[in-house]
């Protein structure tokens, strides 16, 4: 299964400056001759692969980028400044082709690979450079040359940061729906997404991470009972799993304990692991619980379910406790992708400068 994150932009590299016709002006000079500037070229539009990010979400909101042009040449022999460059921060892995074309342009492989994607134009020719032994006082200039524009398409091929487990209509898509982009089917009644949804989660700028809704797992998932059998590879590549959990069932006689011991059995069962990847238990629906009952209910469920680590209560319907719980997860992706790239540590004997003896 392929997941793609993509953005259309538009590029503008500065214009050069235009050169300058100007004489010398002093006094007892009577031919001062000429002393115009060239233009100053414009500003390149550069992207570099940035390691810390993960996602385009941020270019879905700014679709627009110019660099500034280049300023005209003046009078004493001035040459004009050259327009400010700008850098566009990309995640790596990121893939840059001609929006209209579908030409492959770049391709960003490596952190910190820094390439242009718009080249400024040159700054334009002032009268002083046209000055020859046969022509003392030119009046030519040439104008600055214009800025590289293109429409882009940036291209990211995408594994999830963070994966949802849980039974079919525990509320995953819904949840997806709520702190995401995506747009999952979501129904009124009991029913198991066919296809994972992939959301990119804006947490603020440059700050997201990637959610991917997993279809529903069920007894058997494992040995390839149901659909989720086919995505729970994908899984392995998450950095942390949330068990959501649906509180206000349709049906009372299911126990919601039991339903959340057959995923965790699914889990261990299909690889160990998998199952020993950060999880938290996402406890959903809690609107649909009477206001008095929640606390109760809630401490009932994790003392049966025997669970220890981190639980959220949310209503993905209403969003009521989304917000704390995105901040939390993008903390915990974050502290992981650090620690990734954290240089290993370097036993001192062998450091460079101190042979082993």
């Amino acid at each position: 299964m392929k997941f793609v994150d993509e953005a259309f932009i538009d590029v503008a590299a500065g214009d050069g400056g235009n050169g300058c016709v100007s004489f010398r002006h002093e006094k007892y000079k009577e031919f001062g001759g000429p002393n115009g500037g060239d233009g100053g070229r414009g500003g390149h539009v550069f992207a570099v692969a940035d390691p810390n990010l993960n996602t385009l979400v941020d270019f879905r909101y700014s679709r627009r980028h110019e660099a500034k042009r280049g300023e005209h040449g003046m009078g004493s022999d001035m040459f004009g400044a050259a327009g400010s460059d700008i850098t566009l921060k990309m995640p790596v892995g990121t893939i840059i082709s001609d929006a209209n074309t579908g030409e492959l342009l770049y391709e960003l492989l490596t952190p910190g690979e820094v390439v242009t994607i718009a080249k400024g134009g040159d700054g334009g020719f002032g009268n002083l450079r046209f000055k020859s032994a046969i022509n003392r006082a030119p009046r030519q200039k040439t104008p600055g040359w214009p800025g590289e524009r293109k429409s882009l398409k940036l291209e990211l091929k995408v594994l999830a940061d963070v994966g949802l487990l849980g039974m079919p209509n525990a509320g995953k898509s819904t949840f997806i729906a709520a702190v995401s982009n995506a747009r999952p089917k979501i129904a009124d009644y009991p029913f198991t997404t066919l296809h994972p949804n992939l959301g990119v989660v804006r947490v603020g700028p440059e700050q997201s991470f990637v959610v991917a809704d997993i279809p529903g797992l069920i007894e058997g998932a494992s040995e390839g009972a149901g659909l989720g059998h086919q995505f729970l590879r994908h899984l392995q590549r998450t950095r942390l799993l949330l068990h959501v959990v649906d509180m206000a069932p349709f049906d009372e006689s299911v126990d919601p304990v039991a339903q959340a011991k057959a995923i965790v059995a699914e889990l261990k069962k299909y690889d160990t692991q998998l199952y020993e990847k950060p999880r938290w238990l996402v406890l959903n629906k809690l609107d649909m619980v009477p206001a008095e009952e929640r606390a109760a209910r809630v401490k009932d469920f994790v003392k049966r379910f025997k669970w220890k680590g981190p639980v959220f209560e949310i209503s993905a319907l209403t969003r009521e406790g989304c917000e704390p719980l995105v901040k939390a997860i993008y903390q915990h992706v974050r502290a992981q992708q650090q620690a990734a790239q954290a240089p290993a540590e370097v036993d001192p004997r062998f450091a460079e400068g101190n042979p082993p003896a």
